[in-house]
């Protein structure tokens, strides 16, 4: 394991004595990454990010996503040249319960990623019993030593990630985020500060008072009722106009309805969208340059609402409840085309962007 994880690995060990005073992040430069600028790259504040400056008073969130939050968290957050420094009043069993479930997880994670990581997937078995042992992941022995080369990469990082920003810490869900860049990647370091300028979007998904959930929710909601009042009126009669059925969706940003091949297509086009907003490239510019679809923060949600949209006929025709609809969303893995996804939601964007 590389020498910025095991300084993380061992700052854990060391709050368990203390207990948990204070975490200082690893000092990393993450300009160095200059290979994964759309993940690494901060974006601008918008509506659709919780960003720490604007919301002081921010819950710490559980891993069982409860509502018993404390109105006022211990934590603040300070700025170095480098990196930030957490300071949380997070306690050593909290940690420990993290690295339980974190496990758990990684032990879980599909292999979808084999084809598209060779190397990984050739593996030595004597490298992944190393990995695995470095980490104390159990439990492994029905897998093949590239999943527990993988699982173990997975504890590394989110362990490391946990203690970057113990206010987040582990839900689970981040798994399923990370899996498919240790894939593309195979440095740790490299890696882990992806995943970290990737949170700095995903982050609020995790929040226990479910704001940024809950605000997505809304925008999905709000498309589907401009764009298709029938539809929405059906979903008012199954008091299902809120779209919480589509909550796993906006958590892990499509990763158990997409393959991992159309949750890479569908994840860079909505970081590219990211990436021309950050260079000021407005709705006018970007008309100049094409007759599509405006870069939008917030692609994703229309993506989720054209997946709605693409099955209306089924879900006026067929659905009595919101639980029906919520069965028909949890099976669509491997039945969606990413392609007709984004063309939809594109062209959604270009009706609702100055609407919505």
């Amino acid at each position: 394991m590389p020498k910025e994880l095991k300084s993380l690995g061992s700052k854990a060990e060391e709050s368990e004595s203390s207990n948990w005073d204070a975490v200082e992040c690893i000092d990393e430069d993450t300009s160095e990454l200059t290979s994964v600028d759309p993940c690494m790259v901060e974006s601008e504040s918008s509506e659709s990010e919780s960003s720490y400056e604007e919301d002081p008073d921010r819950t710490p969130v559980s891993i069982n996503m409860e509502e018993n939050c404390d109105p006022k968290p211990k934590f603040v957050r300070t700025a170095s040249s480098k990196s930030d420094i957490f300071i949380s009043d997070r306690t050593p069993e909290d940690f420990a319960t993290w690295k339980r479930i974190i496990r758990v997880d990684a032990i879980r994670a599909n292999a979808e990623w084999v084809l598209f990581a060779r190397n990984q997937a050739e593996v030595s078995k004597e490298k992944a019993l190393q990995s695995a042992i470095s980490v104390g992941l159990k439990d492994f022995d029905h897998l093949e030593p590239y999943m527990i080369y993988h699982a173990a990469r997975l504890v590394a990082l989110l362990e490391a990630y946990a203690l970057y920003d113990p206010e987040i810490g582990y839900c689970q869900g981040m798994s399923d985020l990370l899996s498919p860049i240790i894939a593309v990647m195979e440095e740790d370091h490299e890696a882990f500060w992806c995943f970290v300028g990737f949170m700095r979007k995903a982050r609020h998904n995790f929040r226990l008072d479910e704001v940024g959930i809950r605000r997505q929710l809304k925008t999905v909601s709000q498309i589907i009722k401009r764009k298709d009042s029938h539809l929405y009126r059906h979903l008012q009669k199954l008091q299902a106009e809120d779209c919480f059925f589509l909550y796993r969706m906006v958590v892990v940003l499509f990763r158990r309805e997409l393959t991992f091949e159309q949750t890479m297509c569908l994840w860079e086009v909505m970081w590219a969208d990211q990436a021309a907003i950050r260079a000021g490239i407005g709705r006018s510019t970007w008309a100049r340059i094409r007759l599509h679809a405006p870069p939008t923060d917030d692609l994703l949600l229309y993506a989720i609402a054209a997946c709605v949209l693409q099955r209306r006929k089924l879900i006026i025709e067929k659905y009595s409840s919101m639980d029906e609809i919520l069965r028909e969303c949890n099976s669509m893995a491997g039945q969606l085309d990413v392609w007709k996804l984004l063309d939809d939601a594109h062209h959604l964007v270009v009706d609702l962007h100055d609407k919505i």
